[in-house]
């Protein structure tokens, strides 16, 4: 009897000593509670200390037809998600901006990193030039980054042709917008 009370209170000690899990973990399949597979439905539930706004139908042309804002209970813009399908409560959120510094990637990476952080913890693999932003895309990851344009040499600031060289984007540049598509 005392060998199962005792093995008992061991499981119990060892689970309450397990990490919760932190609501600003960035990883390739996880950003906060989020993961690759969560529904639309299963919002409520993970974000139920938060405030969640769903766009109304016929305000397609304001907020963007499927956008779920996600804030915290004090204001703070936390995410703005993309689900697979508007206004169905089973789809899987499909793309996320990351919208607070709080959220950190593995590598320490943040919406606060310069670019020079986030090229010296990940690969580059290519910059898109698009009419106002850069678009800077990571080999490996999911995510990506724009920046503005107004840092970068005259004749790729205004030329959207224009081939943009990781070279020529300073090294204290902050990114404007972080992105996980899955």
């Amino acid at each position: 009897m005392k060998k199962v009370f005792l093995i008992t209170f061991a499981i119990v000690l060892f689970a309450s000593c397990a990490d919760e899990q932190n609501p600003f973990e960035w990883s390739k399949d996880r950003v906060g509670h989020l993961t690759k597979g969560t529904q639309v439905y299963q919002l409520d539930s993970l974000y139920q200390n938060d405030s969640i706004v769903r766009a109304i139908k016929g305000d397609e042309f304001s907020n963007g037809a499927n956008a779920i804002e996600v804030y915290e209970k004090g204001g703070a813009h936390l995410l703005t998600l993309t689900p697979s399908e508007a206004l169905d409560s089973t789809a899987v959120i499909e793309n996320i901006i990351i919208r607070d510094d709080r959220f950190i990637t593995e590598k320490g990476i943040t919406k606060n990193s310069s670019f020079k952080e986030i090229d010296e913890a990940y690969k580059i693999s290519s910059v898109d030039n698009m009419i106002d932003d850069a678009v800077i895309w990571v080999n490996d990851q999911n995510f990506y980054f724009t920046i503005s344009k107004e840092g970068l040499p005259t004749d790729v600031k205004f030329d959207i042709s224009a081939n943009i060289e990781k070279t020529m984007i300073p090294d204290d540049t902050k990114p404007q917008y972080m992105f996980v598509a899955w």
